[in-house]
């Protein structure tokens, strides 16, 4: 029996930052196929999910089923497809592989060349990469992100001036080609610090569902981004914790475990962290910052490191020294590649 494959054609991209007007979806009963070189939106995959059950109970002869527009509900934008036939598809594919950058997105890449971020992704990403990204202006004193919200998207600084702040404290200044919000998305719900412009600036911003996407897909992106952790993690904590107590205790609404393994790990603390959640206990040992073991409820180790990182409520206490066995322990994992996928994990778990 052969098998059943629908091609479909974005005609109306509504500032999606993933898919461009004109590009091809295709779709099968085992894969959906997304445009070459793009992340794969998991928004998009529940919604033709559900467009491939009702195309197979009519073995694809829906009525007016190429006039039939569908559309993707998206995250921070949205895209309107229709179904083309095979010949079409097949046609529109060759002629826009073989068609060149947009204009934009050639002078868009002029200017980012020299960007750490772009110069550690392959040759072969790099334009794939560029075109996730939205360019922004900014007028001076004009706030990017606010201390205690919720940010959805990063940042690449293309001009200007920018400082990151914590009420009268500069944590940092960023210039061209420097990048924020990752932490309030890869470090919390809500950001940590306000971000704001200080000149006349323009920025690149990306979606964070994108960003996912993207180091899913690019091992050097990720690799990156892990050593961008590190630095700006150094930053912080060096600014609000050189005071940093042998024994401290509180509450995890105010310090989520993701921030406080990062203190943890950036202080090169030796110790028991132990948790209270209302899941019950938990317990993190560090030795000299890194994770040697970890304990909560049936899990161990990275399970329940993970585990972890999706508590909301509960309180801490840290305490210095470990037994002699734990001193001789090998460490559970590469820190950040640890906090990152367990960071992942919890963005996807409450993304369904």
């Amino acid at each position: 029996m052969k098998q059943l494959k629908f091609f479909f054609k974005i005609i109306v991209n509504n500032n999606c930052p993933l898919y461009e007007q004109g590009e091809l979806l295709s779709l099968s009963d085992k894969a959906l196929s997304c445009p070459e070189n793009k992340a794969t939106c998991l928004i998009l995959v529940r919604e033709m999910t559900s467009i491939l059950f009702d195309l197979l109970d009519s073995g694809g002869q829906q009525d007016g089923a190429l006039e039939k527009l569908y559309s993707c509900s998206g995250c921070t934008g949205l895209i309107k497809f229709k179904r083309i036939l095979e010949a079409e598809a097949s046609q529109n594919s060759q002629t826009h592989s073989a068609s060149p950058p947009a204009p934009q997105d050639d002078e868009l890449l002029a200017e980012m060349r020299n960007f750490p971020l772009i110069q550690a992704i392959p040759d072969v990403e790099v334009s794939s990469v560029v075109r996730c990204f939205r360019k922004e202006s900014l007028p001076a004193n004009s706030t990017l992100i606010t201390k205690g919200q919720k940010s959805l998207y990063l940042y690449i600084v293309l001009s200007g001036s920018i400082v990151v702040s914590d009420a009268s404290l500069v944590v940092a200044s960023l210039g061209p080609g420097d990048i924020c919000g990752e932490m309030s998305y890869l470090g919390g719900d809500v950001a940590g610090a306000d971000v704001r412009s200080i000149t006349e600036a323009e920025v690149l911003s990306i979606s964070g569902g994108a960003f996912s996407g993207l180091l899913d897909r690019i091992p050097e992106m990720q690799a990156f981004m892990a050593k961008i952790l590190v630095k700006r993690l150094t930053q912080s904590n060096a600014s609000k914790f050189k005071n940093f107590d042998a024994c401290m205790s509180g509450w995890i609404r105010d310090m989520p475990p993701a921030e406080l393994f990062q203190i943890f790990h950036m202080n090169q603390k030796t110790g028991v962290l132990s948790l209270e959640f209302p899941g019950g206990e938990a317990r993190v040992s560090f030795r000299d910052g890194c994770v040697i073991n970890a304990l909560y409820g049936k899990e161990t180790n990275q399970a329940a490191i993970f585990d972890m990182l999706k508590e909301k409520e509960g309180r801490y206490s840290f305490s210095t020294g470990l037994t002699p066995e734990e001193m001789k322990a090998a460490e559970i994992g590469d820190f950040m590649m640890l906090l990152m996928e367990g960071i992942k994990r919890v963005d996807e778990a409450e993304g369904n």
